[in-house]
C-alpha cells in the first residue's frame, strides 16, 4: 500500500483535532477559574487614585451612608483580615470607600462608589482598578469563608507579582 504515510500523516492530524472539539463540546475540559471572588462585570475604576500613593494591592470595603448594621460588621471584618495578612501587612493597603466622617476607623476613607455593592470587599490592584468582588452574607460562617477566600485570592496574586 503505496499510500499508506498519508493515511497516517492524516491520521496523526484528524485525531488529535477530533478529540479537542469533542473535548470542548462535551465539557471534558474543568473550569480554569480559581478565584474565590467574582470578577466585576464593567471596569470600575477609584476617582483620584493617582493622587495617593498605594501599595501593590488595596482591600476596600463599600460603605456608603445608608450602610449600617452589615457596614459595620464589614468593618471589623475589614480589621481581622488585616491582621490575618500577617507578613503580607507591609503589601496591602485597607480603605473604606464612602462613610466619610461615619466611622471611628483608622483606615483611609475615599469618595464612595455607586457602581458597587454596599458592605461588600473589594479588591483593587495599584493603579486603582477595581478587579474583584467579595459580597456580604448575612450569615456569618458564610461570610468568613467569604473573607477566607479573599485571603487566599491576595496571597495568590502577592506571590504571582513577586515571581515577575
Amino acid at each position: 500500500m503505496k499510500n499508506k504515510p498519508m493515511v497516517i500523516f492524516i491520521g496523526c492530524c484528524l485525531v488529535p483535532l477530533m478529540l479537542a472539539y469533542l473535548a470542548l463540546k462535551l465539557d471534558w475540559i474543568p473550569s480554569a477559574a480559581t478565584n474565590n471572588g467574582e470578577f466585576l462585570t464593567t471596569e470600575v475604576k477609584v476617582k483620584d487614585w493617582k493622587n495617593t500613593e498605594h501599595k501593590q494591592w488595596t482591600i476596600a470595603l463599600n460603605h456608603p451612608e445608608q450602610c449600617q448594621q452589615a457596614c459595620a460588621q464589614q468593618l471589623l471584618a475589614l480589621d481581622n483580615l488585616y491582621v490575618a495578612l500577617g507578613k503580607n501587612q507591609g503589601k496591602v493597603d485597607m480603605v473604606i470607600l464612602g462613610a466619610a466622617g461615619q466611622t471611628t476607623s483608622a483606615w483611609p476613607q475615599l469618595a464612595s462608589i455607586d457602581e458597587l455593592t454596599p458592605a461588600s470587599l473589594y479588591l483593587i490592584d495599584h493603579m486603582g482598578l477595581v478587579v474583584l468582588q467579595y459580597p456580604y452574607h448575612e450569615e456569618p460562617q458564610q461570610n468568613r469563608l467569604t473573607q477566607k477566600g479573599l485571603l487566599q485570592d491576595l496571597k495568590k496574586l502577592l506571590n504571582y507579582s513577586r515571581s515577575s
